[in-house]
């Protein structure tokens, strides 16, 4: 049990958060006890979001506008924690891969900036969230560059990937470094489903300082899900697509797509899948998922293009596109206020986002102890 000194700590446990989007980071974070207290992202329309559920008596802690442009004035408080859930544009399989030195994903060298600005002011921990692509972008070399760069503030650097399939059913996987000021005790090959083979080079490199906590195992991958997060759309909604568009969508489909899905029309079961419009061959083409979770939720930025959902079984099939509350589910946030909001503003923000359940698990096992001044490793209290 924690002491009241240490409950007060937990109080005062607060959060920059640099590239808030519509805020589902500030969601998992304050649900293990952390309070933003400054957000910055340059899109209107995020901020709008964000607003229209943290309500608009945060706007004036919203820094709205491009991060080249924030210093570290006064209005940036001693906290806590820094996040930042940096542009994958140019890191991202979907993108195009110029790596941090790309016109989004460069931003982040203004994180640095920042941090570097307020001194002996900097956060306790950081933490930087991005895609998997990360790790082998430009050979490994933007990593090891953020890590530097890290290093370079005082932050010894810790390294995991966590998929939001263990706790949502959608895949989506992500990287997290983690930045302690104080370096927490050491684990040598802790969690390996956390920090599999492909990312333990980080930690064998000599120059890069660095650590491994040992955490909890966080719960199991799951392929099921899907249709407990579906609306309830009756059958003649006009968001289900008419005859035509769905022979289109049929015909598109592969030999092996189309086996699949005439399989589950056969069945009395009625079932849920996802689909994704692919360029195959110069073609454009749907594929669907072949289990009960969805792929990952992105924009029609980056390549990429919005989420199907597939209704088939008892020998019929419907197709449409997902509604934004299935979007705002599978990233765990099935409250997030959507009055008013336009449709293609919430899918842009919630493709962009990452998954509260995430965040929350990683504050609550290892980002709340840590900046507390404590860590659980071996069932033992272990005081940095």
């Amino acid at each position: 049990m924690r002491s009241s000194h240490e409950g007060d700590q937990q109080r005062q446990a607060t959060v920059l958060e640099f590239f808030a989007g519509i805020g589902l980071a500030r969601m998992g974070l304050e649900a293990a006890g952390f309070s933003v207290v400054w957000a910055n992202d340059i899109e209107p329309d995020k901020q709008e979001l964000y607003l229209n559920h943290f309500g608009e008596r945060n706007r004036r802690a919203y820094h709205l506008g491009d991060i080249a442009e924030v210093a570290a004035t006064d209005s940036l408080e001693q906290v806590s924690l820094a996040w930042a859930s940096s542009p994958c544009t140019d890191l991202s399989l979907a993108g195009n891969r110029n790596g941090l030195d790309g016109k989004e994903s460069g931003t982040f060298w203004h994180v640095i900036r920042v941090l570097g600005e307020l001194g002996d002011k900097k956060p306790k921990a950081v933490v930087l969230e991005n895609v998997n692509g990360l790790v082998s972008s430009n050979g490994g070399d933007d990593l090891r560059a953020a890590i530097r760069a890290f290093n370079d503030l005082g932050y010894s650097i810790d390294v995991l990937t966590l998929d939001a399939k263990r706790f949502i059913p959608q895949s989506r996987p992500r990287l997290f470094v983690v930045g302690a000021l104080d370096a927490p005790f050491h684990c040598d090959h802790a969690n390996p489903e956390l920090r599999p083979k492909w990312l333990q080079w980080v930690f064998d490199e000599a120059d890069l300082v660095t650590h491994q906590v040992l955490l909890p195992s966080p719960p199991e991958q799951t392929t099921l899900g899907l249709g407990d997060i579906v609306e309830g759309l009756p059958s003649d909604d006009e968001r289900w697509w008419d005859r035509e568009r769905t022979s289109k969508f049929l015909y598109s489909l592969s030999e092996v797509q189309r086996n699949r899905v005439e399989v589950l029309r056969a069945s009395s079961q009625v079932q849920y899948r996802t689909a994704y419009r692919r360029t195959r061959n110069g073609k454009a083409v749907w594929e669907v998922r072949p289990d009960d979770i969805a792929g990952c939720l992105r924009t029609a930025r980056g390549g990429s293009s919005k989420q199907a959902l597939v209704r088939v079984g008892g020998g019929e099939l419907q197709v449409r596109w997902m509604t934004p509350r299935e979007y705002a589910r599978l990233m765990g946030a099935d409250d997030y206020v959507l009055d008013g909001v336009r449709t293609n503003q919430a899918l842009c923000g919630f493709g962009d986002a990452v998954a509260v359940p995430v965040v929350a698990w990683l504050a609550e096992h290892y980002l709340m102890p840590l900046v507390c001044g404590e860590l659980a490793v071996n069932r033992q209290l272990v005081k940095v």
